[in-house]
């Protein structure tokens, strides 16, 4: 650690005992101002960014938050985009089926009071964000799974539906005659869409889906819908978001353990990089898969990172909407 950032970091973390140990995040946040870029452009309004290059998803939530509505809605009418877009292979309707031929969906959403709703293994609803939403608000639980979320779904006024389409269909099809599977590069077979949301009230929410990987075993659930993998937010810090393998951001915790670290100092990017890099080091294999990560902090600085080269994140500020290549661990 340099000098000068060890005395910053001493010096807050003792004025912070001195004041009392609710005062430790306030020290921790102005510390993270000042490791800002003095040229870096911070939002002047609200933030929206999202995994992967989804411009629709990302645009709609953006000038929704433009508009007032709270980050949460946001977020759960930008994912709905392409949830409901049958060409998209790896979220909602027209996903890829595990290898006996369903389509099952999973997600999961967290808001600015650190309430969040996960739902797993859904063969029959679209729209499994806010299903997500609907278990968080209006049950006593924190996530459904099966035919139980299923259920509750259509009790709760969702329409059931079959969500293999002919083209996803045809594709399974294709892969029976060999049955072979690996993952592959950042082609789409795994690009779950998690999006962070920062409103015109500094609240932070999120929301995370996916119809997980193509071809995998029946019943298997990746990191998207499990809180603090797929997604975590705490309001006092920001907010996190992954994809790619999820069985490795199952084991590092990923997004939680990213505000975790926003939360002792670190800026979002130098957070997600750290996350990155606690994969790799414990994982000889990390060639063969990627994993990426999104991050957004309570003052609108972003970051990303990633395993492979390839990994995009959007980002809607100022009113534009735009592409961002994220750094990654291999060249």
């Amino acid at each position: 650690m340099k000098r000068r950032n060890f005395i910053t970091r001493t010096s807050l973390n003792t004025l912070a005992l001195g004041l009392g140990i609710n005062s430790l995040a306030n020290a921790n946040f102005k510390q993270n101002q000042l490791k800002l870029k003095p040229s870096e452009k911070l939002a002047s309004g609200p933030v929206a960014i999202c995994t992967w290059e989804f411009t629709k998803a990302n645009a709609t939530a953006g000038a929704l938050l433009d508009q007032g509505l709270p980050a949460l809605d946001a977020v759960i009418k930008g994912v709905a985009v392409e949830e409901e877009n049958i060409k998209n292979t790896t979220v909602g309707k027209g996903g890829s089926p595990d290898r006996e031929g369903n389509v099952t969906l999973d997600a999961c959403v967290m808001d600015h009071t650190g309430n969040c709703g996960s739902v797993m293994a859904v063969e029959s609803i679209t729209n499994v964000a806010a299903l997500a939403r609907k278990v968080m608000e209006d049950t006593p639980h924190v996530i459904l799974v099966g035919k139980g979320a299923e259920e509750f779904a259509v009790e709760s006024g969702f329409t059931a539906e079959n969500l293999l389409t002919p083209e996803t269909e045809k594709l399974w099809k294709e892969w029976l005659k060999t049955s072979d599977y690996k993952p592959v590069i950042n082609i789409e077979n795994h690009d779950t869409i998690g999006m962070l949301g920062l409103d015109k009230d500094g609240n932070i929410s999120g929301a995370c889906t996916t119809s997980g990987l193509a071809y995998k075993m029946k019943g298997r659930v990746g990191d998207s819908p499990v809180i603090g993998s797929g997604l975590f937010i705490d309001n006092t810090i920001g907010g996190a978001a992954a994809t790619g393998m999820g069985e490795e951001v199952i084991k590092t915790v990923g997004s939680f353990l990213i505000v975790e670290l926003m939360r002792n100092g670190m800026s979002p990017q130098e957070a997600c990089e750290e996350a990155v890099n606690r994969i790799v080091s414990t994982n000889p294999n990390h060639t063969n898969f990627q994993v990426a990560y999104i991050a957004i902090n309570k003052q609108g600085e972003t970051g990303c990172y990633c395993i492979h080269p390839g990994f995009k994140m959007m980002k809607y500020s100022n009113g534009e909407n735009n592409p961002v290549v994220a750094g990654s661990h291999l060249k």
